[in-house]
């Protein structure tokens, strides 16, 4: 087979660390270098000398515009996410959500997005917290060699950035996590993807019509409210005003009424995604923390069908562009990552890549920020949400027995952590106790200890898991605390460094992002620095069996 001279045209609006992994997964795929034509100053265009296809280059990509080939009469081929993230922009232009099918799939030409875009397809469909995005997830696929059928693993998947992007490459994507929301909203965003585009329009318009008719009878019996338990009703009426409470029933009776559960699933996903905002809960606010009371009743039916517009029109173009693309099995399960090996002990060194953004040490109250969707959909029982707390890997929540605990466990198994961890545990437990701060602060190192020990079970479970020389990818991002009046760094990336070299697995590479936040009401709860730690599983050499 002939070589083919190939072209390739980067967006124009990366970041500088995306620069350098669209490069990295240039070479991957094309197992060639990538040179740059001229100084790169206006638009980055670099060429390969390759066996591939341009049409393999253009369907692989993910921070490439298009891919030419030598031809002078060559239009190029628009990547194909570029194409899956013009469809993003189509629920924006304010077309009737019966005509999107007129606009894609796109034909000759794509309007190509002039800035980034995260919240295409399913991505978009609930608010999350973390700093995951779809492209680096994308880009990690691509550098990593992964293909059809290989198993891509996420353990602390969130709201199912990995599985989602793996499920489209065509990969076996298996995602995990502790908290049931993630979990809902991670088979959510894969299920959807197999939906036809005609029966979500159908399920969406009668829904539409179910809510728009129904009558607001605040005498009526609430079917779903009332087959919780008295627990979770009485903790609800304190966040919801009782004419709240009969709307939210009259559309939870509306969404079980429909048939094909991929539609019902994603509506019921939707309606948690407005609860923080006709609840009294502050909308910025990452714990449940009340606002003061108003008379002001927000018109929940109005929320409710302006977000499965959204959501419904948003999921249409993706689909309609996306129709007929060999999507990968996807498998999502609610457990612990710590418990990995148990969990997947039948694949056992069989896993190709690892994608995983784990919680940053102490730095978010995952369960809390989510506790009105918990314990509304019946996802978590309110009284047993604050056990559930204790046993988030990075959660903030310690009572007086946990905290001795932890730090007596902390005194005999130090030995096993890297040194540069129990330096700055040491250090800010000497200060803070000089200081006598308050019980957060207090907390903190054993806090952090439990948090090393734990990510340090993760990092064993990956290379029982992982085949040999298959990498991991972990994305992560720092903090800081004060201790007795010192400013101190939680170099969270540095030390899970550290952490999966002392499990066994081989640092290839740590490369700084700058920080991209995608959701503005956790804008404030951003960090200062992130990182991709590219790990690898070592080959057992023969002799050291």
């Amino acid at each position: 087979m002939s070589a083919n001279k190939l072209i390739c045209q980067m967006k124009p609006y990366i970041q500088p660390f995306e620069k350098i992994l669209a490069v990295k997964e240039l070479e991957a795929l094309s197992g060639s270098p990538a040179k740059l034509n001229g100084d790169g100053s206006t638009m980055p265009i670099f060429s390969v000398t390759t066996n591939q296809q341009p049409e393999f280059l253009s369907k692989r990509l993910t921070y490439w515009e298009k891919v030419y080939d030598t031809n002078p009469l060559s239009t190029g081929h628009y990547t194909k996410q570029v194409r899956r993230e013009a469809t993003a922009e189509i629920s924006k232009n304010g077309i009737s959500i019966e005509q999107i099918d007129k606009l894609v799939p796109f034909r000759s030409e794509v309007p190509t997005p002039n800035r980034r875009s995260l919240r295409y397809g399913s991505h978009g469909i609930h608010e999350y917290r973390g700093k995951f995005f779809p492209q680096l997830v994308r880009s990690l696929l691509n550098m990593s060699g992964a293909g059809l059928d290989s198993i891509v693993l996420d353990p602390m998947c969130g709201s199912g950035t990995t599985p989602v992007e793996a499920s489209l490459l065509g990969c076996r994507a298996i995602g995990i996590d502790f908290n049931p929301l993630s979990v809902q909203m991670s088979r959510v965003k894969c299920g959807i993807l197999r939906a036809a585009p005609e029966v979500l329009l159908q399920a969406y318009q009668d829904l539409v019509a179910k809510i728009s008719s129904a009558k607001d009878d605040s005498t009526a019996s609430q079917f779903w409210f009332n087959h919780l338990s008295k627990t979770d009703q009485t903790y609800l009426r304190r966040w919801f005003a009782p004419e709240i409470l009969h709307t939210l029933d009259v559309i939870m009776k509306s969404i079980q009424e429909i048939a094909l559960p991929e539609c019902q699933a994603l509506f019921l996903i939707s309606l948690s995604n407005i609860l923080r905002a006709v609840s009294w809960q502050k909308t910025d606010d990452l714990r449940v923390r009340k606002a003061a009371e108003t008379q002001q009743i927000p018109d929940v039916k109005q929320e409710f069908i302006k977000e499965i517009t959204r959501t419904t029109k948003t999921l249409l173009a993706f689909l309609y562009e996306n129709r007929g693309s060999a999507l990968g099995e996807t498998e999502i399960i609610q457990g612990d990552a710590r418990e990995t090996d148990q969990l997947l002990a039948g694949i056992t060194g069989q896993v190709d890549v690892i994608i995983t953004s784990p919680p940053y040490a102490t730095a978010l109250p995952y369960l809390d920020t989510d506790r009105l969707s918990l314990c509304y959909l019946n996802l978590l029982p309110h009284n047993t949400h604050r056990q559930s707390d204790y046993g988030m890997i990075g959660n903030r929540e310690i009572n007086k027995s946990h905290k001795t605990a932890y730090w007596e466990e902390y005194l005999s198994r130090r030995g096993e952590l890297p040194d540069e961890i129990c330096a700055v545990i040491d250090e800010i437990k000497s200060r803070n106790d000089a200081a006598n701060p308050g019980f957060r602060r207090q907390n903190l190192p054993s806090l952090l200890s439990c948090y090393f020990f734990d990510m340090l079970r993760v990092f064993n479970n990956f290379r029982v898991l992982l085949r040999e020389n298959a990498p991991a990818y972990i994305v992560v991002g720092n903090n800081h605390t004060i201790a007795g009046g010192k400013r101190i760094e939680i170099e969270t990336d540095f030390f899970l460094r550290k952490l999966g070299e002392a499990a066994g697995l081989e640092l290839e590479e740590m490369i700084p992002m700058e920080m991209l936040v995608s959701r503005d009401i956790f804008k404030k709860n951003a960090g200062s620095k992130e990182s991709i730690l590219c790990f690898r599983n070592p080959v057992i050499s023969p002799n050291s069996l």
